[in-house]
């Protein structure tokens, strides 16, 4: 009956994904079948650790955090865990040799959200966007070259660079959320309290060049990955020409999004450039 509750695990993290995220459900959908589970299971495991740090504040934070790594630590173990959830990303662990640093440098950034609350230097911001999307990206690769080791390495600097770039622009969307609630700035070197437009357009600039860089690696993606992949780039880059447009100081005191008619848009037209082979 293990395969069951198996079964149940990957719904629990597949409901997980279209719950929180409807832009990554989307792209999800659009990897072939035979991968789609597996990065539901990633997703799942990165939503729930983010959440216990980010969302959970009327909780004691730290103690769910320990609870929820030392679960993962037996998870990974004993290849079963009763948290469906990690149940279910056991299973993409052993099946594709995930890398155990990529999942401990994944839950030390998490980590640092219980505590720490700025970032004063490049090496400081650097280590936790590895940690927090690099190493995900990283993940995720693993899946879509299913076990090529050579395609993996090939790719792996590019799958950095768009795990980085996803973060930035989730970063630049969320100022105010982080700043007025969580109290926390990712950006070093830079006064939120005094925004402006020539310190928003470095951070854009950095941006888009992890964008570009990224891209390079999505042309050469395996077919089954190559178009859900695109889609999610074709997201995050809608949402930060948005961002572009926005006053410095409007990013800081609302929250830009891409409207769900604009997705179904982006949908359509990355999908005719998937099949026109544009890309």
């Amino acid at each position: 009956m293990k395969a069951l509750f198996d079964s149940v695990s990957n719904s629990c993290s597949k409901i997980v994904t279209q719950s929180y995220s409807t832009s990554f459900s989307m792209a999800t959908k659009m990897l072939a079948n035979t991968i789609r589970q597996d990065i539901y299971n990633i997703y799942g495991f990165v939503r729930f650790a983010d959440e216990i740090v980010d969302t959970f504040h009327d909780y004691d934070k730290e103690t769910l955090f320990k609870r929820f790594e030392a679960d993962l630590e037996h998870a990974l173990i004993d290849k079963i865990s009763l948290n469906p959830i990690l149940n279910s990303f056991q299973q993409t662990f052993h099946k594709y040799n995930l890398e155990k640093h990529m999942v401990d440098s994944f839950m030390q950034s998490m980590k640092l959200d219980l505590s720490k609350s700025t970032y004063l230097t490049e090496e400081e911001y650097k280590d936790y966007i590895y940690g927090s999307a690099d190493v995900v990206g990283l993940m995720c690769l693993k899946v879509f070259v299913n076990g090529d080791n050579k395609k993996y390495n090939e790719l792996k600097n590019s799958a950095m660079s768009l795990g980085s770039a996803f973060q930035k622009v989730n970063f630049l969307r969320d100022l105010k959320a982080d700043f007025d609630v969580l109290e926390r700035t990712y950006f070093p070197n830079t006064d939120l309290n005094n925004l402006d437009e020539n310190a928003k357009q470095l951070i854009i600039n950095d941006i888009e060049n992890d964008f570009s860089k990224g891209l390079e690696g999505i042309k050469l993606l395996p077919l089954e990955a190559k178009f859900g992949v695109f889609m999610a780039y074709r997201y995050y880059n809608q949402l930060l020409k948005k961002l572009k447009k926005t006053p410095a100081l409007d990013i800081k005191n609302t929250r830009v999004r891409v409207p769900n008619y604009k997705k179904v848009e982006l949908l359509t037209r990355s999908y005719v450039k998937y099949q026109l082979n544009l890309l």
